[in-house]
């Protein structure tokens, strides 16, 4: 309900959050020749986690060159202003309510926000060190990947000489590149896992850096009394071991920045921590929609870029008359193994393109068949040969073809 007295105004589209996804997003609706399109960002100024990340690469399939992170940022923001576009920075949304309705607070004071449709890019982060229950003594120099990003291109500070890096994601390059930047050398990197969580790339990368990889180090201890000492850990075999170090980098382990969709009326997936939608980007209020790195953590920047481009265009559609359908079908996950599936629903649409790919992630690795089936049996099956947090994609089926199903159900037959 909206608070009487606040003033408001009106705009096509509202997009909360102005980082690749969103910023391209808005630049592609204006294109499209959207009307109002109004970007809601927090930070004092748009451009997202590229903003910190003074290093290379980005921007090659955006912008047909290689950028840094800054670089980047700014392109993404130039490009959605010269088309149009109105970047709110230092504002917060404070609530999402039915019908487009936003509750916003800046240095004006509180106001309303409405919208025809609502998109939200709100990312993620990266856990904590009690979100991932790293035990252990509290001194000063542990930090995640993000506030490293911080310390070193926004204020130059040098936190540490030789950390460990607690995770093996792709960011953990990221960490790695920007300890580079003040002279800083990791003198490991730790993972849990049993396995590298990075694709190939990151292993001759380590190689040719000399910092050594150690797997399925379980129960991880950060020891010191005012700095960091070492990281202590159990072995695969059961031994402890320690790594002296004067840091801790917490690399990974994503999730969506989702409190502001958690305290709405919109379905949260209990796997993904994110907004439940359909094909389209559809969150369960139709006028709502998400995409990026709030739908499932986490992914690179160009990625989010080229995802808030297409889910723009399912937005343009929608706003010019593209009917949906009153089926739809609701996606579950029928076994322990898999983590998530990404859409959590379709919906039958006339003429009008969704993703065309699931999203799946597991919690252990899988060597058997990934199967799919529907009220009348099953309707597709493929060998899957894959770990966990790595990204899997696979074709999406059409439920609505040979007639109506009430639901899909994913498994893992062995």
């Amino acid at each position: 309900m909206v608070e009487p007295g606040l003033q408001e105004e009106h705009c096509r589209v509202a997009i909360v959050g102005g980082g690749p996804a969103g910023l391209a997003l808005a630049a592609e609706l204006r294109r499209l020749s959207i009307g109002k399109v109004i970007v809601l960002e927090r930070e004092s100024r748009a451009g997202g986690t590229p903003r910190h990340c003074g290093h290379y690469p980005f921007g090659l399939y955006e912008y047909m060159r290689l950028l840094k992170g800054p670089d980047y940022a700014r392109r993404n923001l130039e490009s959605a202003i010269l088309r149009g576009v109105e970047v709110r920075t230092d504002t917060t949304v404070t609530a999402l309510q039915p019908d487009g309705v936003l509750e916003i607070l800046n240095g004006k004071g509180r106001s309303i926000l409405r919208a025809d449709r609502v998109v939200l890019c709100t990312g993620v982060r990266e856990s904590s060190r009690a979100q991932r229950f790293i035990g252990g003594d509290r001194p000063r120099g542990v930090v995640t990947t993000g506030a490293l990003q911080s310390m070193v291109y926004l204020k130059g500070i040098k936190p540490f000489e030789r950390p460990v890096i607690l995770g093996s994601e792709l960011v953990s390059l990221s960490a790695i590149q920007t300890a580079a930047h003040l002279g800083i050398k990791p003198v490991a990197i730790v993972e849990e896992e049993n396995h590298l969580i990075a694709r190939s790339i990151l292993r001759p990368y380590l190689t040719l850096k000399s910092i050594p990889l150690h797997l399925s180090a379980t129960n991880p201890r950060i020891l010191g009394q005012e700095k960091v000492e070492a990281l202590e850990y159990t072995n695969k075999d059961g031994s402890r071991q320690l790594i002296e170090t004067d840091g801790i980098i917490i690399s990974g382990r994503f999730r969506p920045e989702a409190a502001l969709l958690k305290a709405s009326h919109l379905a949260v997936d209990a796997g993904t921590g994110g907004p439940d939608i359909d094909q389209f980007g559809r969150c369960t209020d139709p006028v709502y929609y998400a995409t990026g790195n709030l739908l499932r953590p986490a992914e690179t920047s160009g990625y989010c870029w080229r995802e808030g481009v297409e889910t723009a265009r399912r937005i343009a559609a929608d706003l010019n008359g593209s009917e949906f359908g009153t089926l739809s079908v609701s996606v579950h996950v029928a076994d322990p193994a898999i983590r998530y599936v990404v859409p959590q629903r379709l919906t039958h649409a006339n003429g009008m393109d969704g993703m065309n790919r699931f999203y799946i992630s597991l919690k252990e690795p899988v060597n058997a068949s990934l199967a799919i089936h529907g009220d009348q049996g099953q309707l597709w099956k493929r060998r899957l040969n894959a770990r966990p947090v790595r990204r899997i994609e696979i074709p999406m089926i059409d439920p609505f073809r040979n007639g109506h199903t009430s639901a899909i159900h994913f498994s893992i037959q062995r």
